[in-house]
């Protein structure tokens, strides 16, 4: 994990990719859980017997699940140590290339984009989060994340 403890910092950082993350399960039940917060009980998700003859021959998970893990792999690679304060300011651009079939394991690698001061103590970032199933040659999630952080 990488830890910044002002602005300067992270400009310095700009372009440094971090991680890997430990791997983490996506199991069913995690999968449930998220189509049982959404509404979003499609099929391809929730029903095994069904996903097995579909297109990815098991049930997958939801890219929005995927999405949604992108806080939990940002904390394993950096930390703004000196920050009185971090929000998400939204996504600037987010593509799920791959399904994640569930069972399987994911990680994150990072790379932060770009860093703007908008204050005296403050900066907004662009970190580009790319989230790989194991074994699979494409990635499942690519998101540029927006925050700011505050110092």
């Amino acid at each position: 994990m990488q830890a910044q403890r002002a602005i300067a910092d992270l400009e310095a950082a700009v372009g440094a990719e971090l991680g890997p993350t430990d791997w983490l399960t996506v199991d069913q039940a995690r999968i449930n859980g998220f189509a049982d917060a959404t509404e979003d009980h499609q099929w391809i998700h929730v029903d095994p017997e069904r996903a097995a003859a579909g297109p990815f021959g098991t049930t997958v998970a939801h890219g929005f699940l995927t999405l949604s893990l992108v806080p939990y792999f940002a904390g394993q690679l950096r930390r703004s140590g000196g920050a009185r304060m971090g929000i998400n300011y939204g996504l600037n651009r987010v593509r799920f290339p791959a399904p994640v079939p569930a069972g399987a394991r994911i990680r994150a690698r990072s790379t932060l984009i770009s860093c703007d001061r908008i204050g005296e103590d403050a900066a907004q970032l662009v970190n580009r989060v790319t989230i790989e199933v194991e074994g699979s040659d494409k990635p499942t999630c690519v998101a540029d994340t927006v925050s700011r952080v505050y110092f």
